[in-house]
């Protein structure tokens, strides 16, 4: 809050008692009609309607008549025949049968179009249109004597030009010798549009997503209303203390005594000194609890970052992924109920989300954030980083951030959801079936991994590492399309970081290692030299899980032989690849094609990075075995 800020009210509050009362003031006034209010049952309209100016939602303003209230759309009046909680059945307002005897039909002079409005036309009101049936060509002779506009010309000969929405409906015309006897046919055009009207335009309305609707959420107990006197009528929450200045003022203008203005001027300025000294304590109060809890966070960020909050982070690189509240991924995950996680990782857990509208999302939520933790620093790091890398991520075979939340009670992301479980459970989990993953398919995931790396190696600029290219952060589609996910690892290789440049093109960056066992590159563990080799490495060994079907880390077999790396590069030296294939992979037909992926993975685990290939270098040799196994067949089987 500025620091000038309560001298500001103060000398607002005293305009206010020496200035005159404003008829149009912008409060909003609830207003009880003596009378009801059709179609509605109550004479007190629930939000978004209101009958009084200034008050709930600007498009649902009601005008209470008899038979019939009216409301503007798009300046535009409308008779309001019934109303449900998401729909109004209205007609034009000159579309009503009249008491005057002239032949000539009222017809609108323009379209009827919702278009920038809330409103939407529903379905069924489409499908009356294109219904209409006319038994012989629509063009009236007598409609020249009535002073139609081009417009309504137009209207008889083109009907389905009324309604701008459902400007795709084509109408049938039949002539009046048609065997067609289902659909009743008009002969008089302008009547059956007048009969169209008179029985209503069904519209709906969704205020899901509708900012006033938002705004209104949070605005209790006030008042939902809006600014009359600017032309976006900016929402406005009016609160009971204006409600009540508002009743007071109003009680002062209609007193005609002198004495009694200058009582209830007595008794008004001291209740609102006293309303003012006391809104003044609140706001500093709330104030000082706001410096201090941000002072808190900020400190916890700035330990995390060693520069600013997140979200300034995010506008230093241009980018501000879309922001969901903590309530809302609360709601869609049950709570964060156990039944809905589908994950767990070193950072967070991961659940199923299911927004209003039916769409499902992953939600990983980092582990409680506590800015007195001592691990909260490297979670947020995490988080900050995902944020970073993801937003700036498009590829098929990478997982896609939707959002993010900050809040104090969690740090959020929310991603696609990928149905099908992990690449793992598929191996040795519990999603692993007999026969299990073919051959074909086990290629096929493997390419769809290395296309996703070249992209990040190769197709931005800095390139990314990803750092936890593992069977576990390989997500499976119901249609085996595969994406790649957690970046809570991922390094941008920049300049900054770089401590060094090899003799390839490869940026050396020198940081600690991370990733998880068995997949992590020894090179790197010793020298904490990071390049993109090092997610080579880490694909190396997804593939020989996809040859194997065995785990990447198994503390049964002997203790030089923990790592699948070590195990397997044992076995090819021996010459004794075949002891180790996956046994489901049983066809003597695809050994060959085997044999050259387990060749491709023992290249990619070498010991140096500079005898490892690129991910360019591996997509090549993939795309090479798996168009061989098509030639041979291989996917059908």
């Amino acid at each position: 809050m500025h620091p000038l800020f309560p001298l500001a009210l103060l000398l607002h509050l005293q305009s206010l008692l020496f200035s005159p009362v404003s008829a149009t003031s912008n409060h909003c006034s609830i207003s009880h009609p003596t009378s009801s209010c059709p179609p509605f049952r109550s004479p007190v309209l629930p939000y978004p309607f209101s009958s009084s100016s200034g008050c709930g939602h600007p498009s649902f303003h009601i005008n209470c008549s008899q038979p019939h209230s009216t409301i503007s759309i798009s300046s535009s009046p409308f008779l309001l025949l019934d109303q449900t909680s998401t729909s109004f059945l209205l007609t034009p307002s000159q579309s009503l049968p009249s008491s005057s005897s002239s032949s000539c039909p009222s017809l609108p002079d323009h379209p009827i179009d919702f278009s920038n409005t809330p409103f939407h036309i529903s379905p069924d009101t489409c499908d009356r249109l294109s219904s209409l049936q006319f038994c012989h060509s629509p063009v009236r002779n007598s409609s020249s004597t009535c002073g139609l506009t081009s417009f309504q010309h137009r209207l008889l000969s083109q009907p389905h030009l009324l309604i701008t929405s459902c400007k795709n409906t084509s109408l049938k015309f039949t002539s009046t010798s048609s065997n067609s006897t289902h659909i009743p046919c008009a002969g008089d055009i302008p009547n059956s549009i007048l009969g169209f009207l008179q029985a209503g335009i069904r519209v709906h309305w969704n205020l899901s997503s509708d900012p006033y609707y938002i705004n209104c959420s949070s605005c209790s107990p006030g008042t939902c209303g809006y600014n009359t006197s600017l032309p976006s009528k900016p929402f406005i929450c009016f609160s009971s203390n204006s409600q009540l200045t508002s009743q007071i003022n109003r009680h002062v203008a209609s007193t005609p005594s002198i004495d009694r203005r200058k009582g209830h001027f007595v008794l008004l300025t001291t209740t609102l000194f006293a309303v003012a000294c006391f809104i003044i304590l609140l706001l500093l109060y709330l104030c000082a609890t706001a410096l201090i809890r941000r002072s808190r966070q900020g400190c916890s960020l700035r330990a995390a970052f060693g520069t600013e909050p997140v979200a300034t982070l995010l506008r230093g690189h241009h980018l501000q992924p879309p922001i969901f509240t903590y309530d809302q991924l609360s709601i869609a995950t049950s709570d964060f109920d156990p039944i809905r996680k589908i994950g767990d990782g070193g950072f967070g857990s991961v659940y199923l989300a299911e927004f209003c509208d039916g769409s499902l999302a992953a939600v990983k939520r980092l582990h409680r954030y506590q800015p007195e933790a001592a691990l909260a620093a490297t979670t947020t790091k995490s988080f900050y980083n995902e944020i970073v890398i993801l937003s700036t991520l498009r590829h098929p075979n990478l997982v896609r951030l939707h959002g993010h939340c900050i809040d104090p009670r969690g740090l959020l992301l929310v991603y696609d959801y990928v149905p099908n479980g992990t690449l793992a459970e598929h191996l040795h989990g519990s999603r692993r079936t007999c026969p299990g993953l073919s051959w074909y398919v086990r290629v096929d995931i493997a390419l769809q991994t290395a296309l996703a790396l070249e992209y990040l190696h190769f197709g931005l600029k800095p390139p990314v590492v990803h750092r936890d290219v593992t069977s576990t952060n390989i997500f499976v589609g119901s249609d085996m399309q595969v994406r790649l996910g957690d970046f809570g690892l991922s390094r941008l290789l920049t300049c900054a970081d770089a401590c060094s440049t090899s003799v390839s093109r490869e940026l050396i960056c020198c940081t600690g290692p991370q990733g998880t066992p068995g997949y992590l590159d020894p090179e790197y563990h010793r020298s904490f030299r990071l390049t993109e080799k090092s997610d080579v490495y880490s694909f190396g060994v997804v593939l020989m899980e996809l040859v194997t079907g065995m785990r990447a880390v198994d503390v049964s077999r002997e203790r030089r032989e923990f790592t699948l790396a070590d195990y397997i590069v044992g076995k090819i030296q021996q010459g004794q690849l075949q002891e180790v294939v996956d046994p489901v992979l049983g066809h003597e037909d695809v050994l060959i094609s085997i044999e050259a992926v387990a060749e491709l993975a023992f290249r990619c685990v070498a010991g140096d990075k500079d005898d490892r290939p690129n991910a360019r270098e591996v997509v090549e040799e993939l795309k090479r075995i798996k168009g061989k196994l098509s030639e041979e067949g291989w996917y059908h089987k």
